[in-house]
């Protein structure tokens, strides 16, 4: 089992949460996470270097909606009966068949062919030749 994690820590990855940018900074190898550690240290969580890397409100809000939507399509997921699926995807599937057919019978209905009436000629004009 893993060893609790110091105090201090765990106070950094809060601020790292905090200050999301951070992140994005040792993934790119610009600086390492001692780095920010021992800078967090130094000078603490208030300091004017910080503000660099703290995400605006706005955009938290935005990542936080966007983790809970995907928590809750993987909850739902990991929730579904794939029997019950299939059951639901064939009553679909009938159901838009019966509405193609019942489409069908309409169009056929109204697309009769085009009948000439009594009395018409085919060719209104007579021409003979000279």
């Amino acid at each position: 089992m893993a060893k609790p994690l110091h105090p201090s820590v765990e106070k950094f990855k809060q601020f790292v949460r905090k200050h999301p940018k951070i992140i994005q900074e040792v993934r790119s190898g610009k600086k390492t996470w001692k780095e920010f550690y021992e800078d967090w240290y130094l000078f603490g969580e208030d300091d004017e270097i910080w503000k660099n890397y703290k995400q605006h409100q706005a955009s938290m809000k935005h990542t936080e909606k966007s983790n809970r939507w995907i928590e809750k399509i993987t909850n739902m997921l990991q929730n579904m009966d794939a029997d019950e699926v299939q059951k639901y995807l064939a009553n679909v599937q009938q159901a838009i068949a019966t509405i193609q057919s019942m489409i069908m019978q309409f169009q056929g209905s109204q697309e009769q062919p085009h009948t000439q009436q009594p009395g018409q000629n085919e060719r209104p004009f007579s021409f003979r030749k000279d």
